[in-house]
């Protein structure tokens, strides 16, 4: 499985609603609160054959109260085995 993380900024008051909403879907492995210029920080499991743009389009940014989206790839996990 590859990891990957979306920042999401939510429509001002939506943030609970997009975070249930993610919830409820069951495509992310963790969601979390954040301050500063996202509203939320979510973790994201897909397959090696998955391609990411399209989830995050198809799965992610279709969600209403969704204003914008920034991808994060990583690399390589340290202090894992």
């Amino acid at each position: 499985m590859i990891p990957f993380f979306v920042q999401i900024k939510c429509q001002l008051g939506k943030a609970y609603d997009v975070a249930g909403k993610l919830a409820d879907a069951e495509i992310a492995s963790e969601i979390y609160s954040t301050a500063g210029d996202f509203d939320l920080l979510v973790k994201f499991y897909v397959e090696p054959s998955t391609d990411i743009g399209h989830f995050i389009a198809e799965k992610v940014q279709t969600i209403p109260g969704i204003a914008d989206t920034r991808t994060i790839i990583t690399f390589k996990a340290f202090g894992a085995s």
